[in-house]
Protein backbone atom coordinates (compact mmCIF):
# COMPACT_ATOMS: atom_id res chain seq x y z
CA UNK A 1 0.00 0.00 0.00
CA UNK A 2 1.81 2.34 -1.18
CA UNK A 3 1.45 5.75 -3.53
CA UNK A 4 2.47 6.03 -7.09
CA UNK A 5 2.82 10.13 -8.04
CA UNK A 6 0.46 11.59 -10.12
CA UNK A 7 -0.23 12.06 -13.88
CA UNK A 8 0.01 15.68 -14.82
CA UNK A 9 1.30 18.24 -16.90
CA UNK A 10 5.22 19.54 -15.97
CA UNK A 11 5.43 22.76 -14.91
CA UNK A 12 8.33 24.57 -15.72
CA UNK A 13 11.44 23.53 -13.76
CA UNK A 14 12.64 25.68 -10.21
CA UNK A 15 15.64 25.00 -8.62
CA UNK A 16 16.63 25.99 -5.14
CA UNK A 17 20.01 25.21 -3.57
CA UNK A 18 21.54 25.57 -0.05
CA UNK A 19 24.58 24.17 0.68
CA UNK A 20 25.01 20.57 -0.21
CA UNK A 21 21.41 20.51 -0.46
CA UNK A 22 19.65 21.02 -4.31
CA UNK A 23 15.94 21.19 -4.98
CA UNK A 24 14.48 20.51 -8.51
CA UNK A 25 10.72 21.36 -8.90
CA UNK A 26 9.02 20.08 -11.89
CA UNK A 27 5.50 19.55 -10.29
CA UNK A 28 3.47 22.15 -8.49
CA UNK A 29 0.75 22.43 -6.35
CA UNK A 30 -1.82 23.46 -8.91
CA UNK A 31 -0.87 20.27 -11.06
CA UNK A 32 -1.55 18.19 -8.10
CA UNK A 33 -5.05 19.87 -7.96
CA UNK A 34 -5.49 19.49 -11.90
CA UNK A 35 -5.01 15.49 -11.94
CA UNK A 36 -7.05 14.71 -8.78
CA UNK A 37 -9.90 16.55 -10.73
CA UNK A 38 -8.89 14.62 -14.00
CA UNK A 39 -8.36 11.31 -12.40
CA UNK A 40 -11.23 11.45 -10.20
CA UNK A 41 -13.73 12.14 -12.65
CA UNK A 42 -12.52 9.20 -14.88
CA UNK A 43 -12.31 6.49 -12.43
CA UNK A 44 -15.59 7.30 -10.62
CA UNK A 45 -17.63 7.64 -13.95
CA UNK A 46 -15.86 4.40 -15.63
CA UNK A 47 -17.49 0.78 -15.00
CA UNK A 48 -16.27 -0.95 -12.57
CA UNK A 49 -15.60 2.79 -10.50
CA UNK A 50 -11.68 3.24 -9.49
CA UNK A 51 -9.70 5.46 -7.33
CA UNK A 52 -5.81 6.22 -7.76
CA UNK A 53 -3.84 4.60 -4.73
CA UNK A 54 -2.08 7.62 -3.95
CA UNK A 55 -5.35 9.87 -2.86
CA UNK A 56 -5.10 7.77 0.65
CA UNK A 57 -2.00 9.89 1.77
CA UNK A 58 -3.03 12.76 3.15
CA UNK A 59 -1.79 13.76 6.77
CA UNK A 60 -4.44 11.39 8.42
CA UNK A 61 -3.95 9.08 5.34
CA UNK A 62 0.10 8.97 6.04
CA UNK A 63 -0.59 8.02 10.16
CA UNK A 64 -2.83 5.44 9.81
CA UNK A 65 -0.22 3.76 6.85
CA UNK A 66 2.38 4.11 9.80
CA UNK A 67 -0.16 2.08 11.79
CA UNK A 68 -0.49 -0.39 9.12
CA UNK A 69 3.05 -1.18 8.74
CA UNK A 70 3.16 -1.91 12.70
CA UNK A 71 0.00 -4.11 12.72
CA UNK A 72 1.13 -8.28 13.04
CA UNK A 73 -0.87 -8.83 10.12
CA UNK A 74 0.75 -6.59 7.77
CA UNK A 75 4.39 -8.55 6.98
CA UNK A 76 5.99 -6.51 3.81
CA UNK A 77 7.45 -3.31 5.79
CA UNK A 78 9.36 -5.18 8.50
CA UNK A 79 10.27 -7.89 6.20
CA UNK A 80 12.00 -5.42 3.67
CA UNK A 81 13.70 -3.59 6.62
CA UNK A 82 15.03 -7.21 8.32
CA UNK A 83 16.56 -7.58 4.01
CA UNK A 84 18.22 -4.78 3.95
CA UNK A 85 19.42 -4.90 7.37
CA UNK A 86 20.89 -7.83 6.78
CA UNK A 87 22.06 -7.25 3.35
CA UNK A 88 22.41 -4.20 2.78
CA UNK A 89 26.12 -3.91 2.84
CA UNK A 90 26.19 -7.52 -0.12
CA UNK A 91 23.76 -5.02 -2.59
CA UNK A 92 25.84 -2.10 -2.16
CA UNK A 93 28.60 -4.48 -3.25
CA UNK A 94 27.23 -5.49 -6.20
CA UNK A 95 25.57 -2.74 -7.08
CA UNK A 96 29.09 -0.53 -7.07
CA UNK A 97 26.90 2.78 -7.13
CA UNK A 98 28.33 5.88 -5.96
CA UNK A 99 24.94 7.81 -6.28
CA UNK A 100 21.85 6.65 -4.65
CA UNK A 101 18.52 7.42 -5.96
CA UNK A 102 15.29 6.41 -4.20
CA UNK A 103 12.07 6.80 -5.86
CA UNK A 104 8.81 7.74 -3.94
CA UNK A 105 11.38 8.36 -1.11
CA UNK A 106 8.65 9.21 1.35
CA UNK A 107 10.30 10.02 4.58
CA UNK A 108 13.54 7.73 3.52
CA UNK A 109 13.21 5.58 6.71
CA UNK A 110 14.65 2.71 5.23
CA UNK A 111 17.03 4.57 3.00
CA UNK A 112 19.25 5.11 5.98
CA UNK A 113 20.47 1.50 5.88
CA UNK A 114 21.78 2.16 1.87
CA UNK A 115 23.21 5.24 2.79
CA UNK A 116 25.32 3.51 5.70
CA UNK A 117 25.92 0.34 3.40
CA UNK A 118 27.59 2.47 0.65
CA UNK A 119 29.43 4.89 2.78
CA UNK A 120 32.07 6.11 2.45
CA UNK A 121 32.23 6.44 -1.27
CA UNK A 122 29.04 7.63 -1.41
CA UNK A 123 29.12 10.81 -3.59
CA UNK A 124 25.10 12.26 -3.99
CA UNK A 125 21.54 11.24 -2.52
CA UNK A 126 18.35 12.33 -5.12
CA UNK A 127 15.38 11.84 -3.64
CA UNK A 128 12.39 12.10 -6.36
CA UNK A 129 8.97 12.01 -4.54
CA UNK A 130 5.48 14.14 -5.34
CA UNK A 131 5.36 15.85 -2.62
CA UNK A 132 8.00 18.84 -2.41
CA UNK A 133 6.57 19.31 1.10
CA UNK A 134 7.27 15.87 2.21
CA UNK A 135 10.73 15.70 0.51
CA UNK A 136 12.58 18.91 2.45
CA UNK A 137 11.68 17.67 5.37
CA UNK A 138 12.95 14.48 4.93
CA UNK A 139 16.13 16.29 3.03
CA UNK A 140 16.79 18.46 6.26
CA UNK A 141 16.36 15.27 8.67
CA UNK A 142 18.67 13.27 6.39
CA UNK A 143 21.19 16.44 6.14
CA UNK A 144 21.09 16.56 10.02
CA UNK A 145 21.82 12.63 10.46
CA UNK A 146 25.20 12.96 7.26
CA UNK A 147 26.37 16.24 7.40
CA UNK A 148 28.88 15.47 4.38
CA UNK A 149 25.83 14.46 2.38
CA UNK A 150 25.34 16.05 -0.60
CA UNK A 151 21.68 15.93 -1.69
CA UNK A 152 19.70 16.62 -4.92
CA UNK A 153 15.97 16.40 -4.34
CA UNK A 154 13.63 15.88 -7.28
CA UNK A 155 10.14 17.01 -6.95
CA UNK A 156 8.22 14.92 -10.19
CA UNK A 157 5.99 12.37 -11.03
CA UNK A 158 6.86 8.66 -12.50
CA UNK A 159 5.26 9.70 -15.97
CA UNK A 160 7.11 13.30 -16.87
CA UNK A 161 9.93 13.60 -14.61
CA UNK A 162 12.04 9.97 -14.44
CA UNK A 163 14.34 11.99 -17.51
CA UNK A 164 15.16 14.73 -15.00
CA UNK A 165 16.85 12.51 -12.56
CA UNK A 166 20.23 13.94 -12.27
CA UNK A 167 23.04 12.54 -14.09
CA UNK A 168 27.38 11.87 -12.92
CA UNK A 169 28.68 9.02 -10.95
CA UNK A 170 27.43 5.24 -11.15
CA UNK A 171 23.20 5.38 -9.91
CA UNK A 172 21.70 3.00 -7.61
CA UNK A 173 18.03 3.56 -8.17
CA UNK A 174 16.04 2.30 -5.16
CA UNK A 175 12.22 1.56 -5.65
CA UNK A 176 10.81 -0.07 -2.81
CA UNK A 177 8.19 -0.84 -0.35
CA UNK A 178 6.30 -3.17 -3.23
CA UNK A 179 5.54 0.20 -4.52
CA UNK A 180 5.36 -1.32 -8.11
CA UNK A 181 2.46 -3.59 -7.92
CA UNK A 182 0.26 -0.53 -7.57
CA UNK A 183 0.96 -1.08 -11.29
CA UNK A 184 -0.77 -3.12 -13.67
CA UNK A 185 1.45 -5.24 -16.11
CA UNK A 186 1.32 -2.82 -18.97
CA UNK A 187 2.16 0.08 -16.38
CA UNK A 188 4.68 -1.56 -15.16
CA UNK A 189 6.76 -2.05 -18.61
CA UNK A 190 5.98 1.62 -19.42
CA UNK A 191 7.11 2.64 -15.48
CA UNK A 192 10.22 -0.02 -16.26
CA UNK A 193 11.13 1.02 -19.98
CA UNK A 194 11.30 4.64 -19.07
CA UNK A 195 13.44 4.54 -16.20
CA UNK A 196 15.49 2.34 -18.27
CA UNK A 197 15.73 5.04 -21.15
CA UNK A 198 16.85 7.52 -18.48
CA UNK A 199 20.26 5.24 -17.37
CA UNK A 200 23.42 4.07 -18.43
CA UNK A 201 25.75 1.62 -18.63
CA UNK A 202 26.70 0.90 -14.67
CA UNK A 203 23.65 1.97 -13.30
CA UNK A 204 21.00 -0.05 -11.40
CA UNK A 205 17.64 -0.84 -10.25
CA UNK A 206 17.05 -2.10 -6.98
CA UNK A 207 13.27 -3.29 -6.66
CA UNK A 208 11.02 -4.34 -3.92
CA UNK A 209 9.02 -6.66 -4.33
CA UNK A 210 6.07 -8.52 -2.46
CA UNK A 211 5.73 -12.41 -3.22
CA UNK A 212 2.61 -14.84 -3.90
CA UNK A 213 1.72 -16.90 -0.80
CA UNK A 214 -0.85 -18.40 1.34
CA UNK A 215 -4.37 -15.65 0.16
CA UNK A 216 -5.98 -16.18 3.40
CA UNK A 217 -2.21 -14.32 5.06
CA UNK A 218 -2.62 -11.37 2.25
CA UNK A 219 -6.49 -10.94 3.06
CA UNK A 220 -5.26 -10.20 6.20
CA UNK A 221 -2.58 -8.15 6.00
CA UNK A 222 -4.99 -5.90 3.81
CA UNK A 223 -8.11 -6.47 6.15
CA UNK A 224 -6.45 -6.21 9.62
CA UNK A 225 -8.81 -7.28 13.09
CA UNK A 226 -8.70 -3.82 14.49
CA UNK A 227 -9.87 -2.43 11.55
CA UNK A 228 -6.95 0.75 10.93
CA UNK A 229 -6.64 -0.16 7.06
CA UNK A 230 -10.60 -0.01 6.61
CA UNK A 231 -10.18 3.76 7.74
CA UNK A 232 -7.05 4.01 5.51
CA UNK A 233 -9.25 2.74 3.07
CA UNK A 234 -12.38 4.79 3.71
CA UNK A 235 -9.68 8.13 4.73
CA UNK A 236 -9.82 8.64 0.81
CA UNK A 237 -13.63 9.83 0.76
CA UNK A 238 -12.82 12.15 3.54
CA UNK A 239 -10.42 13.59 1.22
CA UNK A 240 -12.36 13.66 -1.83
CA UNK A 241 -15.05 15.57 0.26
CA UNK A 242 -12.53 18.20 1.19
CA UNK A 243 -10.47 18.74 -2.28
CA UNK A 244 -13.41 18.56 -4.59
CA UNK A 245 -16.52 19.39 -2.27
CA UNK A 246 -17.68 15.89 -1.74
CA UNK A 247 -20.44 14.80 0.56
CA UNK A 248 -19.86 11.47 0.37
CA UNK A 249 -20.97 9.78 3.83
CA UNK A 250 -17.46 7.65 4.62
CA UNK A 251 -19.42 5.52 7.11
CA UNK A 252 -22.22 4.16 4.27
CA UNK A 253 -19.46 2.51 2.88
CA UNK A 254 -17.78 -0.85 3.98
CA UNK A 255 -14.13 -2.06 3.14
CA UNK A 256 -12.99 -5.27 1.31
CA UNK A 257 -9.81 -6.86 0.81
CA UNK A 258 -10.65 -9.46 -2.16
CA UNK A 259 -7.70 -11.59 -3.42
CA UNK A 260 -7.83 -11.86 -7.50
CA UNK A 261 -6.28 -15.90 -8.27
CA UNK A 262 -6.48 -15.06 -11.93
CA UNK A 263 -3.57 -11.71 -11.48
CA UNK A 264 -2.26 -12.68 -8.20
CA UNK A 265 -3.77 -9.53 -6.73
CA UNK A 266 -4.79 -8.03 -3.76
CA UNK A 267 -7.87 -5.65 -4.48
CA UNK A 268 -8.94 -2.85 -2.12
CA UNK A 269 -12.45 -2.00 -2.33
CA UNK A 270 -14.88 0.73 -0.89
CA UNK A 271 -18.60 -1.32 -0.80
CA UNK A 272 -21.93 1.14 -0.61
CA UNK A 273 -23.91 -0.06 2.07
CA UNK A 274 -27.04 1.35 0.72
CA UNK A 275 -28.23 3.48 -2.43
CA UNK A 276 -26.96 6.78 -2.28
CA UNK A 277 -26.56 9.65 -4.60
CA UNK A 278 -23.31 11.68 -3.94
CA UNK A 279 -21.99 14.99 -5.25
CA UNK A 280 -18.59 16.40 -6.03
CA UNK A 281 -19.47 20.17 -6.52
CA UNK A 282 -15.52 20.94 -7.89
CA UNK A 283 -16.14 18.68 -10.57
CA UNK A 284 -20.04 19.38 -11.16
CA UNK A 285 -20.33 15.62 -11.14
CA UNK A 286 -23.42 13.96 -9.51
CA UNK A 287 -23.15 10.04 -8.68
CA UNK A 288 -25.33 7.44 -7.83
CA UNK A 289 -24.53 4.39 -5.79
CA UNK A 290 -26.60 1.42 -5.94
CA UNK A 291 -26.69 -0.79 -2.47
CA UNK A 292 -23.56 -3.18 -3.18
CA UNK A 293 -21.62 -1.23 -5.99
CA UNK A 294 -17.89 -0.90 -5.26
CA UNK A 295 -15.32 1.36 -5.67
CA UNK A 296 -11.74 -0.04 -6.08
CA UNK A 297 -9.24 1.90 -4.86
CA UNK A 298 -6.34 -0.03 -4.83
CA UNK A 299 -4.28 -3.08 -6.88
CA UNK A 300 -1.40 -4.68 -4.98
CA UNK A 301 0.46 -7.52 -7.35
CA UNK A 302 2.32 -10.19 -5.57
CA UNK A 303 5.12 -11.56 -7.94
CA UNK A 304 6.68 -14.79 -8.49
CA UNK A 305 10.81 -14.30 -9.03
CA UNK A 306 10.52 -15.64 -12.78
CA UNK A 307 8.09 -12.86 -13.45
CA UNK A 308 9.58 -10.18 -11.94
CA UNK A 309 12.82 -10.85 -14.16
CA UNK A 310 10.82 -11.72 -17.25
CA UNK A 311 9.36 -7.95 -16.80
CA UNK A 312 12.97 -6.87 -16.13
CA UNK A 313 14.98 -8.14 -19.22
CA UNK A 314 11.85 -6.97 -21.44
CA UNK A 315 12.59 -3.46 -20.10
CA UNK A 316 16.57 -3.87 -20.96
CA UNK A 317 18.16 -4.72 -17.06
CA UNK A 318 19.85 -7.49 -16.36
CA UNK A 319 19.06 -9.23 -13.08
CA UNK A 320 22.29 -8.88 -10.96
CA UNK A 321 20.73 -10.69 -7.42
CA UNK A 322 17.79 -11.39 -5.46
CA UNK A 323 17.83 -11.43 -1.49
CA UNK A 324 14.33 -12.20 0.46
CA UNK A 325 13.66 -12.16 4.02
CA UNK A 326 14.24 -15.89 6.12
CA UNK A 327 10.40 -16.06 5.53
CA UNK A 328 10.60 -16.13 2.05
CA UNK A 329 7.55 -13.08 1.87
CA UNK A 330 9.28 -10.13 0.33
CA UNK A 331 12.11 -10.03 -2.17
CA UNK A 332 14.97 -7.33 -3.08
CA UNK A 333 15.89 -7.46 -6.77
CA UNK A 334 19.08 -5.76 -8.22
CA UNK A 335 18.65 -5.46 -12.09
CA UNK A 336 22.04 -3.40 -14.03
CA UNK A 337 22.21 -1.10 -17.13
CA UNK A 338 24.94 -3.57 -18.90
CA UNK A 339 24.87 -2.04 -22.45
CA UNK A 340 23.61 0.70 -24.20
CA UNK A 341 20.31 0.71 -25.54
Amino acid sequence: MCTIPAKEQPVTAQKTTTDRTTIDVHLGPDDLRAAMREEVHTGLTASPRTLPPKYFYDARGSELFVEITRLPEYYPTGAEAAILRERADEIAQAAGADVLVELGSGASEKTRLLLDAMAPGLRRYVPFDVSADALREAMDALAAEYPGLDQHGVVGDFDHHLGEIPTGGTRLVAFLGGTIGNLDPDERHDFFTRLRGGLVAGDSLLLGADLVKDPARLVAAYDDAAGVTAEFNRNVLHVLDRELGGDFDADAFEHRAVWDAEHERIEMRLRATRPMRVHLTALELSLDFAEGEEIRTEISTKFRMEGVMRELRAAGFEPAGTWTDPDGDFALCLAQVSMPR
